[in-house]
């Protein structure tokens, strides 16, 4: 199954009252591809939050091979990248990727989709642009047949665990660490 088949999907979101001008209503739609200049803004936001928070894994800066993987992530057929757009502003992003894991001695086949980026501008933040991008992806999610949807994020970001466990993830694996 190809996920990036429907780019031209896109939901009008109102998160205010019904009196907000047109131009200030919220849009997420799947990217184009004149925009991920823009998604990797928010993507350098997004990577220098994990840099402060666990920096003995993630590297500093945004460099050219981090901002270059945007295009091979638009070219793959089992991923896309979701936008949200208000009064003309990328303002959120994510990327969705379509994995599917083959039946093993201990588990079963699966088949699901995995939200591998996600990031809401730091001056768009609070304001339900993050929740409709989640109910976005998960229509998405179930018109294409999805059994799971599924995200991994690092445990420092405690404001992103509040809002994925509000928004209905539940935890059903950890990874732990020590120091030899």
């Amino acid at each position: 199954m190809e996920i990036n088949n429907k780019r031209n999907k896109e939901e009008n979101v109102n998160s205010q009252s019904n009196h907000c001008p047109v131009s200030n209503a919220l849009k997420i739609r799947f990217a184009r591809k004149e925009e991920l200049e823009q998604v990797n803004k928010l993507r350098k936001q997004v990577n220098d939050l994990h840099v402060a928070g666990k920096p003995d894994v993630f590297k500093p800066g945004f460099s050219d091979e981090l901002r270059d993987y945007i295009f091979a992530i638009w070219e793959d057929p089992r991923k896309d990248i979701v936008v949200a757009e208000r009064g003309g502003t990328i303002c959120g992003f994510a990327v969705l990727n379509h994995i599917t894991r083959p039946e093993s001695p201990f588990m079963f086949e699966r088949d699901f989709l995995d939200i591998d980026e996600f990031g809401v501008d730091i001056s768009f933040r609070r304001q339900g642009i993050a929740a409709a991008m989640i109910r976005f992806i998960r229509d998405y999610a179930r018109e294409k047949g999805f059994q799971k949807l599924e995200l991994n994020m690092w445990e420092f970001n405690r404001d992103a665990l509040a809002f994925y466990e509000a928004a209905g993830f539940t935890t059903y694996r950890r990874y732990m660490e020590i120091n030899p």
